[in-house]
Order: structure tokens, then sequence, then C-alpha cells
């Protein structure tokens, strides 16, 4: 159903591979299911110069590469709402005829003064555009809606987050401001809410009396490919666990809302964070392990280490893995600990919340099992989104012999149902102005204050270890020493493929 919310879409850092891969395309698909509003226009906006002609052409490429949706018949219908300007990121006058530009635009096409600014820009001109957007007026709502969107990160630290919230709230207030977690856009992560609160059979569960620990992994196979000297500014604590993986945790601890109205959730979200444990400085090193990715040979193919990757320091230490524990503090998880683990040339692709469930009181049919075999209910992101039950059932046969098997649910199996992409969704939400699935500026502040004690650990002690482990393995074998209780570990979704060079299927 189209929407009357019409607007100008106005995309800087249009030019570069964000765009083309995913933002173009999940618009398209809106455009496809007449989701975006009858009158409606995209303009792109960058340094390159472009006609409007060849931007266009370059947009239905992209479209025709990245499609996020098996209908393309439209693309020539939907080129026809793109427009281009070029500017200089930091220089305020060629802002002005970019002003006039959008101005041109809502008289020809007969647009509201609605206007959505997404910055898939370098994140050191987060602040500087929309403080030159602010100064030339186009921030001001008494024409219709004006919103930001800008992409991760949110600040390098502590002190960078503070200083970027204050320069934004300067002159946007906070239901202006979106910013972007495409992790939160994934179909599963909702779910968690979905599976907690509308089930009776879970959420009396959801407390520390049933639950051993939590743990959520998120683990790639490939390697920093050729960023490696944005990852070098980065690591995997500051790229996944900042964002991503702490509000995946705090989608997984929140207590029910009060409704599904965007701040009730949000307000529940900040809870969790206002919430976390302080780890201290000297409890860094027992809360907290960090690796690096070495040379390996994986089914005889010699996998470069991390240090010889193009645009990284021979002597880096950054760390593609990073694990921690952690502790909330209220009255449902006290006690309970979290675990977060993520690194760069792990053995698979996959994004999960894992539910330990604590033990039963009397080991009647403990017997041949594992020693993880307790009850686990796995939440999977991606790939292959689904749940799991991991439960106890009877072998065939005479004794009481058991085993584990899986009660399942994969998305995939909802073949009547596409799924859109995370970016299709959170952006459908922006133009509606819902907020849901968008970091609140407390939020992130809190994230970074939870999480600055390793950082400077990890920063300014020479005596922090950096572990090494080979590629296609998960990650240094110190991580497993986080998990105390011997009777508990990891989940491992499959082999290391250091080891044998198999395949690993999930």
């Amino acid at each position: 159903m189209q929407t009357n919310n019409s607007h100008i879409y106005v995309i800087f850092g249009a030019s570069g591979d964000l765009t083309k891969r995913k933002l173009v395309p999940a618009l398209y698909a809106l455009f496809v299911q007449n989701l975006l509003p009858v009158k409606f226009a995209l303009l792109g906006v960058s340094r390159s110069h472009f006609s409007d002609d060849e931007f266009r052409d370059s947009m239905k490429s992209a479209i025709n590469t990245f499609k996020e949706i098996d209908n393309i018949k439209r693309i020539d219908e939907f080129v026809k709402l793109i427009y281009y300007s070029s500017i200089q990121f930091d220089d305020v006058t060629t802002y002005l005829p970019l002003k006039q530009r959008i101005g041109e635009l809502r008289v020809k096409l007969d647009i509201s003064g609605n206007t959505m600014f997404y910055l898939s820009t370098p994140p050191s001109l987060y602040g500087t555009i929309p403080s030159i957007l602010a100064s030339i007026g186009l921030n001001n709502e008494l024409d219709g809606w004006k919103r930001v969107i800008i992409e991760k990160p949110f600040g390098y630290d502590l002190a960078s987050a503070i200083k970027l919230k204050d320069v934004l709230l300067k002159d946007w207030h906070e239901g202006q401001l979106f910013r972007i977690d495409h992790y939160l856009g994934k179909e599963t992560v909702q779910n968690l809410l979905v599976t907690r609160f509308s089930n009776g059979i879970f959420e009396p569960l959801w407390n520390r009396n049933y639950i051993h620990h939590v743990e959520i992994t998120s683990a790639e196979s490939i390697g920093v490919e050729k960023r490696g000297g944005y990852y070098e500014s980065s690591g995997a604590l500051r790229d996944m666990v900042q964002n991503h993986l702490l509000q995946v945790a705090a989608f997984t601890a929140m207590e029910s809302p009060s409704s599904l109205e965007p701040d009730a959730i949000r307000y529940e979200i900040l809870k969790v964070f206002q919430s976390l444990r302080p780890i201290k400085k000297e409890d860094v090193t027992t809360h907290a392990i960090r690796g690096q990715y070495l040379q390996s040979t994986i089914k005889g193919e010699t996998i470069s280490g991390y240090r010889e990757e193009e645009g990284v320091n021979p002597n880096s230490v950054t760390e593609t893995f990073a694990a921690i524990k952690f502790y909330i503090d209220n009255w449902r998880w006290g006690g309970v600990p979290f675990y977060i683990r993520t690194g760069k040339r792990l053995p698979t692709r996959v994004t999960e919340v894992v539910i330990h469930f604590k033990p039963t009181p009397h080991f009647l049919f403990s017997k041949g099992l594992a020693h993880n075999a307790h009850n686990q209910l796995v939440i999977r992101i991606q790939p292959d989104e689904g749940v799991l039950l991991k439960i106890g059932m009877k072998i065939p046969g005479a004794g009481f012999e058991v085993q584990n098997v899986n009660m399942d649910f994969h998305y995939s199996e909802l073949s009547h149902q596409r799924i859109p992409s995370a970016y299709e969704r959170l952006i459908y939400d922006s133009i509606r102005g819902d907020s849901t699935l968008f970091a609140r500026t407390d939020e992130v502040i809190e994230a970074w204050k939870f999480l600055s004690p390793i950082i400077e650990n990890w920063k300014s002690s020479k005596d922090v270890p950096l572990y090494g482990y080979p590629a296609g393995t998960w990650g240094p074998e110190k991580a497993d020493e986080l998990i105390e209780d011997n009777d508990q570990t990891w989940r491992y979704p499959c082999k290391n493929l250091a080891d044998d060079g198999i395949y690993c299927e999930l």
C-alpha cells in the first residue's frame, strides 16, 4: 500500500559502494512493492561529477547486479525518479546550489518539504554534513520533516562519541536522528521480541532461575579483504561488539516494553545498557580476550595472516577476534554470565544467540551425553535464519540412552513469504518515522562507556596478550577459559577448517 508521505531522499556518498550494493536496490524493492510515496525523488550527492542520466545508468546497472527483488520490469520507471548533484562535503558554498536543487525538485514534482539525508560517507563527515545542512536551514521542519540517517561507527571511542553527540544535538533534535545498524533490520533479531513475549512457554524461563548463560557469536570466514586500512583503526571490538552485538544482547535481555511504540522499546534497551556491570581496569584480562588470525592452510590453499594483508602494519596489534564476558545487574539476570565473541577468518559465517539452560538437578540420563548436552535454544540470525531447540530424546531400543535432537524452524520454509533485506526494512521504517530499530544517542553513549575500560587497556597496556590463532579455527584457545564452568563451552556449529580442510555445513 502506497504512502502519501511524499519526500526527497538525499544520499550523500552516492557514488560509493554502499549506495550501489544496498541502498538503491533496497529503495527499488520498496518502489516495486508500492511502499514508496507516489511523489518521491532520489537525489544522489557526492564529489564525483555525473549528469542525471549518467548517474541513472549507473544505478540501473547496480539494481540489475545487486537486485533485492526478482521484479525488474519497473527499473526504467524507477530511475526516472533519480537525480544527481555534485558538491564538496566540507565546503558550505557548494551546499547552496544543493539547497536550490532540492527546492527545484519540490516544485517540479510537487513534493512536500519532507527530506531524508542519508550519510553514506566516511565517519569523519558525520558531524560536518549535518552542521552545514543546518547552517543553510535544511534542518528546519516548518515545511515538513527533516531526518538524518547515520551509518556506524558513531564515534571511535567514548570521547569522540560524546563530541559527535554534542555537534549533532546542537542543530538537530533526537527525533530527527536515525543511527542505522543493519543487524537490527534482520528478521531474526526482531523475532527475538516475538519469541520471548508472544509465547507463554519461553518468558517464564527467561531469567536467572533457568538460564545458565547466554552466548552471542558473530563469525566471519573471510579476512579483512581490501579493508586493511580501515580495520587497522577499528578492530573487532569497535567494528562488531560496540554496535551490532551489544544491541543484539539488549534485545535478548530487555524487559517487556509497555507497548510496541519506538520509545517504549528503546527505553527498555537503554535500561539494559545502564544495568551492565562495569568492568574494572584490573579485571579486563579475565573478562576480555583478543586475538589475531595467523597464516594457515585450508583445503590446500595458503591463507595469509592478518599482518600480511594489504594496508596492515606488519607489527599490528589490532584484534581480529574479540571475546568478552559480562553481567547484567538487575533482578532478571543477576549472576547470569553473558558471552560475546566475534572474529575474522573463523570456520564459517554465522551469527546466532544461544540460550544455555541450566541442567536438570538429577542426572538420571547422563550416560553417554556430551559434557555440553544441556538444553539450548539457538536463534540463528544469519545465514539460514531460524530457531533451533536442542533437547534430549531416548535412543530406540532397550535401556534409557539419550541423545540430543533438534527441533527447528527455518525462515526459508516460508516459501510463500518474501523476507526483506535489512536495509530495505530499515529504510522503510525511517521513511515512516519509526525509530524502533535505530539506536538512540543515550544507548550509544552507554555502550561506549561499558567498553571504554577494555579499549583503554588494550591500547595503553603492553602486558595485554594478543593471542594468535590459525585462520580457519574458532579463535584463540584462551577464549575457552572465559567460560568458567568446566561443564560448559562455546557452541561450535562446525569443525576447525584448518584442522582437516573439511568444509563446514551448518
